[in-house]
């Protein structure tokens, strides 16, 4: 099944592709491999979930929030590749910034939400190396912020 049908049957869909809001690119194209920059919960143009885990935000929503990031990249990156996501060959690896209330520890729960759904889009060949850390503040306040380095 295509990644676009899975997304369908998951009832999901892509955002609109949102360009960043200061002076760098979405992505980057190098030596066979899209290098995605931090990449926020955005949906209509504007930051969702802004807050922190822990606090205003359960596990969950986290999660939910980690998830919503992915569809941005994955929305980058369709673009990029001329609308056809059977162009990856892999996910190598995903960056998961969470911002944490003080004493919040579940970071690598709240970057499953991002994991799980890559795996359910691509497969074995979403499976990847990763990285889940507590931040104090992301950008706009928002809950999650997402990189990821994908091969094609």
């Amino acid at each position: 099944m295509s990644v676009d049908a899975t997304l369908s049957s998951l009832g999901l869909s892509l955002p609109a592709v949102t360009m960043p809001a200061a002076n760098y690119v979405p992505y980057v194209f190098s030596g066979g491999l899209a290098y995605f920059s931090g990449t926020l919960p955005m949906k209509d143009g504007k930051p969702q979930f802004i807050g922190r885990v822990g606090k205003e935000f359960t596990i969950e929503q986290g999660q939910d929030c980690a998830k919503l990031c992915v569809l941005n990249i994955l929305s980058h990156l369709k673009n990029a590749l001329g609308g056809d996501l059977g162009k990856v060959k892999r996910l190598i690896r995903l960056g998961v910034f969470v911002n944490s209330a003080a004493g919040f520890t579940d970071q690598p729960k709240v970057a499953n939400g991002a994991s799980d759904l890559v795996v359910q889009l691509f497969g074995e060949q979403g499976k990847h190396a990763r990285f889940a850390v507590g931040v104090s503040e992301l950008p706009f306040g928002v809950a999650v912020e997402v990189d990821a380095t994908f091969e094609v």
